[in-house]
């Protein structure tokens, strides 16, 4: 076998073949996939409203429905290949099945942007809400110790000007430990978190509507229809999180016909909330001037402040945010162990604990260095290399149902996508358009580094050790 044969080997279609190592237990229906989905993902619109309004101004509601079209293509695709690959791993899979391995660890390895490093500026955002709350009683952190802000001067580190945010440390600590010692992934908590959630933004809605001030939407596009690219990058972090119920595949009871349903109908729901929080938020808050890192509870502000929905609004987006944050590091150890299983990642990567039945060594490495990040990295920089590593995962998932089409047409789908290749393809153009567009020269360079350090990681191990070759096969 060449070398180029070994990069683009695949994995097989068939879900027998390729489940691999302990299953897993199917216990979830499709009310339980769609609160995974929602879990994940309503969180990011308390992280996201503040910064895609500073970048699109009135024009953030056209920047969230921009994203949301763009996410509903790529939906279809997921649904359509998670009918058709019923197994953990989510894109990582799909890719291995369609495009080989070498594209499918490049997705794996950008999946852990998507799922480990997301949460950092989750984090920040959970940090801000908190410190709302603290000062409802009167409690003040220092400046110092309440946002992240890393100043370089006279080509140094300036430690008298920098800032860390002690807070969001602190909680991404608190769930790496909470995660290692043995906290259980329960369907009915997350959907109590979901509705708590969901509680909170229809009476964010309901409570401000009537406060919107018409000036405040006019212009509608003031930065232009850049801006609104640039707002829609930045929004897409709100949507990020359906595709976790494509990790839970082998976890679903009918996974052919639930995945499908929970992909879709998490992401209209969550479109739907998201739609109407940035009409109202926008209309209430002078967009130049709302608070990127809580800009729901700024709008509170603006309304009148009044106390009981600015404490329901705060406890709704730390329920959120704790939530999204705890199925986000749920979903990276799921990574990992199918790339461990493939022999991609050294099977030590997914060694489980006997006690606590977790990876407890890989949980807490990435719980640190995520922390770290979380503690000095500004949210907006954090959510842009989050949403680069996301938007290719997505790319790579529309492509995978274009090859698919094409290269095995007869093969069983459950689910088909309504268009097909034309949805597919439009996912995938207007995933590259944002990406291009949308996000800046810095971030494409962070990106640049994250791909190098991912390759040296497979050049090393995962070439040479994955299951693919016939060697590694037989010991298997």
């Amino acid at each position: 076998m060449t070398v180029w044969q070994r990069l683009l080997a695949r994995q097989p279609v068939d879900s027998e073949r390729r489940a691999r190592g302990p299953a897993l237990r199917r216990a979830l229906g499709a009310p339980a996939l769609i609160a995974i989905g929602l879990g994940t993902m309503l969180g990011g619109i308390f992280a996201t409203i503040g910064s895609a309004t500073q970048a699109a101004g009135p024009g953030v509601i056209g920047s969230f429905a921009l994203s949301g079209l763009a996410c509903l293509f790529v939906a279809l695709c997921y649904a359509e290949l998670a009918s058709m690959v019923p197994i953990a791993g989510s894109a990582y899979t799909y890719a291995y099945a369609t495009l080989g391995e070498f594209v499918a660890w490049v997705i794996g390895w950008d999946l852990l942007l998507e799922y480990g490093f997301s949460v950092a500026p989750l984090a920040s955002s959970w940090s801000s809400y908190f410190q709302g709350l603290l000062s409802s009683v009167n409690i003040v952190l220092p400046g110092w110790a309440s946002t992240a802000r890393v100043v370089w001067a006279g080509g140094g580190l300036d430690l008298a000007h920098s800032q860390v945010d002690v807070l969001a440390i602190a909680i991404t600590l608190l769930i790496t430990v909470l995660l290692a010692i043995g906290i259980r992934e329960s369907a009915s908590t997350n959907t109590a978190m979901v509705i708590v959630q969901i509680v909170a933004m229809v009476a964010f809605v309901a409570a401000l509507i009537g406060a919107i001030h018409p000036g405040n939407l006019h212009p509608s596009f003031p930065t232009g229809l850049h801006g609104v690219v640039i707002g829609a990058a930045l929004a897409f972090f709100a949507y990020i999180g359906f595709d976790t119920v494509t990790v839970a595949s082998e976890e679903a009871k009918r996974p052919e016909r639930d995945v499908p349903r929970a992909v879709v109908g998490s992401l209209l729901i969550g479109a739907a909330l998201y739609m109407a929080i940035a009409y109202v938020t926008v209309g209430v808050v002078p967009w130049e001037h709302i608070d990127k890192d809580s800009g729901m509870l700024d709008a509170v502000k603006h309304a009148g402040n009044n106390p009981i929905l600015s404490f329901v609004v705060t406890v709704g987006a730390i329920a959120g945010l704790t939530a999204t944050m705890l199925t986000s590091f749920l979903g990276q150890v799921r990574i990992f162990y199918v790339m461990a299983r493939d022999r991609m990642l050294p099977p030590w990567v997914a060694n489980i604990n006997e006690k606590t039945r977790t990876p407890v060594g890989t949980t807490i490495v990435v719980g640190i260095l995520v922390a770290l990040l979380a503690g000095v990295v500004p949210i907006d920089i954090g959510i842009k290399l989050v949403n680069i590593g996301t938007f290719s995962a997505f790319t790579i998932v529309c492509a995978g149902v274009l090859v698919l089409r094409f290269t095995q047409p007869q093969a069983k789908r459950p689910f088909r996508a309504p268009g097909g290749p034309l949805v597919a393809l439009a996912g995938l153009l207007l995933c590259l358009y944002l990406m291009i567009d949308g996000l800046s020269g810095g971030t494409w360079i962070r990106f640049i580094v994250w791909f190098a350090a991912g390759l040296v990681v497979y050049i090393i191990y995962g070439f040479r050790h994955s299951l693919l070759r016939p060697a590694n096969t037989e010991k298997a």
